[in-house]
């Protein structure tokens, strides 16, 4: 039976593994000149079949409109994206990612990869598929954030 002890402890390992797998991914990203955020909104960008409205990414980040203006800010003077005018209304913005955007995506997903790689090297390809199901199973818990 776990005991309240049990509990705090297994949340206090969940959240430094978070954030070392962070503090990792960070360092990975910090080379190729992109935040976790930007990271996130590339990511999010990319999953849309069209390019989505400002207010869009904001819903889906779960954010103000205005940190989603700031990370596009930076994305479009490092080229990796890009605003343009939406076909029905002259007061929409819409956002789409460049080809630099898609070869950074494309950086920064080998980056996750070898970040992932890094947190999981001690565990056995058993151990790591009986870790994705209990993983799964907290992420079903909750509501999907969609990011």
């Amino acid at each position: 039976m776990d005991s309240p002890d049990s509990d705090g402890l297994l949340a206090e390992q969940l959240l430094r593994l978070t954030r070392r797998l962070h503090r990792i991914q960070s360092r990975q990203l910090e080379p190729i000149g992109i935040t976790p955020a930007q990271f996130r909104l590339l990511r999010t960008v990319a999953h849309y079949d069209g390019p989505p409205r400002m207010a869009d990414l904001a819903q889906r980040l779960d954010v103000v409109p205005r940190a989603v203006t700031s990370l596009v800010d930076a994305l479009e003077a490092s080229g990796r994206v890009r605003r343009t005018p939406d076909p029905d209304s002259r007061r929409v913005v819409r956002i789409e990612l460049t080809d630099e955007g898609r070869a950074t995506l494309r950086s920064l997903r080998d980056a996750r990869r070898a970040a992932a790689e890094e947190i999981l090297a001690p565990l056995t390809a058993d151990q790591r598929e009986v870790l994705g199901g209990l993983l799964s199973a907290l992420v079903a818990g909750i509501p999907e954030r969609r990011c």
